[in-house]
């Protein structure tokens, strides 16, 4: 609402001051203040319309362009005054130093503008921070947002630094949700929940990134480019992610590591109670599972299932996939003591 504003009241002042202007001029006795109102009121439209065009066109490519323009000219500055020691013709001078000019201007723009990810700097837009203060940036994709479990995380305060969600990863998150298919569409809805969940939340910064690579098509290459133009952190419980990620020598925060850190030890010879759900792969066994999702193996136990029992921890297994626990039914080990 605040930029339609702008531009009507840009629109009207450029009609007054084409009225002025016009009011001004005087040919054989016309008067063209209505015709410079009009010419202001085209101008108006006309630069409102390259500022529609403009809309793709980042800060950080803008401001890229900029210094490669001011480091141009100074570049053709320094040339120009070398020559100006040779006693050259004006005219030809002139016209080299208009030649340089043209020439430093254009390669310090395109190359800034090619660069302009590697800049820790943007000039003219320079911030000043402490060392010491840094903001940290965590960077969510869209499998960890979908998860939900980072707005538990997110209330207890472990994590520091601003939440950082791409514009791009916001597109696939849409798009997830706006799926022909129930299960996808569901999944996009909770993303947009989180999301939105966590915008409101006190306690933690969220922020939306306009910047988008538009030359990557993948968004996990994207993400672990932005992570490395803005020095962050990516958060994450993707696999192929985590690991292209850690290639390239980002830093992961990954769900699942820190759910599987999490979980409570579990020793041989101690007890725990679960409920057995279903059969075994091996003759007789019950299986559960406890709450933070591991796969308990019981011996024996295939009579119980459909039970809560109380079993007595025999080892526990770390696999890719999680921890298995093995245990044996405790009145069968009462049994056999006897």
């Amino acid at each position: 609402m605040t930029l339609i504003f702008i531009r009507i009241f840009f629109i009207i002042l450029s009609v007054v001051l084409g009225f002025q202007i016009g009011s001004f001029v005087q040919v054989k006795g016309l008067d063209f203040a209505l015709i410079g109102a009009a010419i202001g009121c085209i101008a108006a439209m006309s630069i409102i319309l390259f500022e529609f065009a403009m809309r793709k066109v980042s800060v950080r490519g803008l401001s890229s362009a900029v210094f490669g323009l001011i480091f141009g000219l100074i570049m053709a500055k320094l040339v120009s005054d070398t020559l100006a020691l040779v006693h050259l013709d004006e005219s030809v001078l002139y016209s080299l130093k208009v030649a340089l000019t043209l020439i430093f201007c254009y390669l310090g723009m395109i190359i800034a503008i090619r660069g302009r990810d590697e800049f820790n700097i943007i000039v003219p837009y320079v911030k000043f921070s402490r060392q010491d203060q840094r903001d940290e940036f965590v960077i969510l994709d869209t499998s960890v947002i979908i998860d939900g479990r980072i707005a538990d995380i997110a209330n207890t305060r472990f994590l520091e630094g601003k939440f950082v969600v791409p514009r791009f990863v916001l597109k696939e998150l849409q798009q997830v949700a706006d799926s022909s298919d129930s299960l996808k569409r569901a999944r996009g809805r909770r993303g947009m929940d989180i999301l939105s969940k966590l915008q409101k939340n006190k306690n933690i910064d969220v922020k939306i990134h306009n910047e988008d690579f538009r030359e990557i098509q993948e968004v996990d290459a994207k993400i672990v480019k932005l992570a490395r133009v803005l020095g962050a952190k990516v958060f994450t419980n993707d696999y192929n992610l985590n690991k292209i990620a850690e290639i390239q020598g980002v830093k992961v925060l990954n769900v699942n590591e820190l759910a599987n850190a999490l979980r409570p030890v579990v020793l041989p010879g101690e007890g725990m109670d679960v409920r057995l759900i279903k059969e075994g792969k091996e003759y007789n066994q019950g299986v559960g599972y406890l709450e933070d999702g591991t796969m308990v193996v019981v011996d024996n136990g295939r009579r119980s299932i459909g039970q809560s029992v109380r079993i007595i921890v025999g080892s526990v297994l770390q696999t890719a996939a999680g921890r298995m626990i093995f245990g044996k039914l405790q009145e069968n080990i009462k049994r056999n003591r006897k």
